[in-house]
Order: C-alpha cells, then sequence, then structure tokens
C-alpha cells in the first residue's frame, strides 16, 4: 500500500514524525522515538542516527510493523529496511535538502545512518 500524496506532503511539512515499532506481543508499542523523516519517490524514508545498533531500528527490523505520530495523528504502518544503493542517495539528497542548516546532518548521511535506512508504509487495513 501507498501514501495519499497529500497526507504524505503533510506528514513531511509536519516534521514531527515518532516511531514506535510494536513489542513482541504486537499489540503495544515502545516509547515514541522522534526521528528525521524525508519523502523520496512519493515513499517515507527514516534512518537511525545510531546505526543497527539503535533499539527502535532493531524493533522495527524484527517486528516489521509499528505505529507512527505525526501531524497530529496516529498511523499504523509497516517498516522494511532499506538496500538499494541508488535510493539510498535519493534519500541522501532528500536529507541534504530538508535538513541542510542542521549540524547532525553528516550524521544522518553517514555509512552508520545509512546502514539503518527503513522505509515507512501505511499498513493495509
Amino acid at each position: 500500500m501507498s501514501w495519499d500524496p497529500d497526507l504524505l506532503d503533510q506528514i513531511n511539512k509536519a516534521d514531527d514524525l515518532k516511531i514506535a515499532p510494536y513489542h513482541h506481543d504486537m499489540q503495544t508499542t515502545g516509547t515514541p522515538t522522534w526521528i528525521w523523516e524525508v519523502v523520496v519517490e512519493n515513499r517515507l524514508f527514516v534512518r537511525a542516527y545510531s546505526g543497527v545498533t539503535s533499539r527502535w531500528f532493531k524493533a522495527a527490523l524484527k517486528q516489521r510493523a509499528g505505529r507512527i505520530y505525526a501531524a497530529g495523528k496516529v498511523y499504523e504502518v509497516s517498516f522494511s529496511p532499506v538496500s538499494d544503493p541508488l535510493l539510498q542517495q535519493k534519500i541522501d539528497d532528500a536529507y541534504r535538502h530538508k535538513y541542510a542548516q542542521s549540524s547532525y546532518l553528516p550524521s544522518m548521511i553517514s555509512e552508520r545512518a545509512i546502514s539503518a535506512t527503513v522505509e515507512i508504509s501505511p499498513k493495509n487495513d
């Protein structure tokens, strides 16, 4: 399933996304974690600042589902890793554009963060 373009634009502009993968019970989530997001080709992506050792990243890959909190709403979502080098470059470019003024940008386009890139997709009802 793909995002509605208008909704995705709202999420991107709000720039307030919090990610909360499910626990093992697939009912409860961890504490929502604020995270930078970018949109590429009408798809939503996030990266773990701490790389693959990040707690939320490990949970997202293990459970493949959870919730995001964005633009004043809660969404049931699925998570999938990103490994395509061409897509990773486009995601880098989106981070450079959106967060150009941040001192954290170099970390978010580093190999550590790139290795922990996740696509967030709306969950099928």
